[in-house]
């Protein structure tokens, strides 16, 4: 029975969801090597996405109830290390962000993005079980205080852009757990007015960095943004996009942003500009399309999940990789503020790609049980 059992759960593996995973991976790296072909990122990220395939199937073998059981363990080491980061001498600080910790023979790793997965797993295992009906207010503040040790941590790193990303997992999870309509009313209402009152004090008390500040107000007013200094960015990201054209620049024999040093952080942040510059709108849209894919299959996977706790995880990652998408595409093409936010499978990284493959192994793990009690 065993044995059956193990056949029907291999066939049942979404190749699918895998291939395309890796195959953004792959056109990510490409890219990488178009945008610093002098330095090592593009060889790192191979070797990152060949410990994601494995870390992948190794998760995917696992019985998903395990990973759920032993979600409040996991949660409690990705707050320890959020911890660890925030300690002098074991944190490592890169661009003002003592975000990463340093491990020998892996090198640097980001524990802050690591931590979704176990919050997931926590709002899951805790919405999941409750009973039907609308939810109600005591329910929304415990989701609430899940999200919130890991984000306060997040917060004295400072990373403001790992921070914006795990929200989604908290609105995904209570939007499918129920939440009463004039619940989501009044927080759009408050949000609508806490939003710009806490910009507006922030910027009073200096909470607010100045350059933070610079960054929102090149995408309010443009016309008046200084194109070499606090506008340097997003205007030379909206320059390499335009350079693009319609398939690149690579078969006009231009000269690309990234290579001659215009565009900064040309395979993390800016990865989509290196892609729209290389490949011009052909390129951005195969891209694109290539995400819908793979987030249909996320989703075909949610569907089909024998339980609400599986659901829920699945669909909480389809918000968070959608969520991130969005942001750094809006940033790339001037639409929203330089934040920080990686492009999923394509910005160079291993602790994105990693966590990243980790989340898909966990959807493929749910598929692959759909039929076994």
């Amino acid at each position: 029975m065993v044995a059956i059992i193990e056949k029907r759960q291999l066939r049942d593996f979404d190749w699918l969801t895998a291939v395309v995973a890796m195959a953004i991976v792959c056109f990510g790296v490409w890219q990488i090597y178009n945008a610093q072909p002098t330095q090592s990122y593009w060889t790192k990220q191979i070797v990152g996405l060949v410990i994601a395939i494995i870390v992948l199937a190794v998760v995917a073998s696992t019985d998903y109830r395990r990973l759920i059981d032993a979600a409040p363990v996991f949660y409690a080491l990705g707050l320890l290390l959020l911890v660890l980061v925030l300690i002098p001498g074991l944190g490592v600080k890169v661009n003002g962000q003592r975000a990463w910790l340093a491990v020998p023979f892996i090198g640097r790793f980001q524990p802050s993005e690591f931590v979704k997965i176990p919050v997931v797993l926590m709002l899951a295992k805790y919405f999941g079980n409750r009973r039907l009906g609308n939810l109600r207010i005591k329910e929304i503040f415990f989701g609430a205080a899940i999200l919130a040790a890991p984000v306060f941590l997040i917060l004295l790193e400072p990373d403001s852009g790992q921070v914006i990303t795990y929200f989604p997992l908290l609105a995904v999870v209570l939007y499918l757990s129920a939440v009463r309509m004039r619940y989501v009313a009044i927080a759009i209402g408050l949000m609508a007015i806490l939003v710009p009152a806490a910009y507006f004090v922030g910027i009073q008390t200096g909470t607010i960095k100045g350059y933070q500040r610079e960054r929102i107000e090149v995408i309010l007013d443009p016309e008046n943004a200084d194109p070499r200094g606090y506008g340097y960015h997003t205007f030379q990201s909206m320059i390499t996009v335009g350079k693009g054209r319609l398939t690149g620049i690579e078969g006009d024999g231009g000269m690309s942003q990234s290579v001659l040093k215009f565009l900064p952080e040309p395979h993390t942040d800016f990865i989509f500009a290196v892609t729209a510059e290389n490949t011009g709108f052909v390129g951005c849209i195969s891209l694109l399309l290539a995400y819908g894919l793979l987030l249909s299959r996320l989703v075909v996977g949610a569907r089909e999940a024998p339980d609400r706790i599986g659901m829920l995880v699945i669909m909480a990652i389809v918000g968070a990789i959608t969520f991130q998408i969005f942001m750094n595409v809006g940033m790339v093409l001037g639409f929203l503020p330089v934040i920080g936010v990686p492009l999923p499978l394509m910005s160079s990284g291993l602790s994105s790609i990693l966590s990243t493959f980790i989340a898909i192994g966990f959807v493929i793990s749910v598929k692959m049980r759909r039929f076994v009690n």
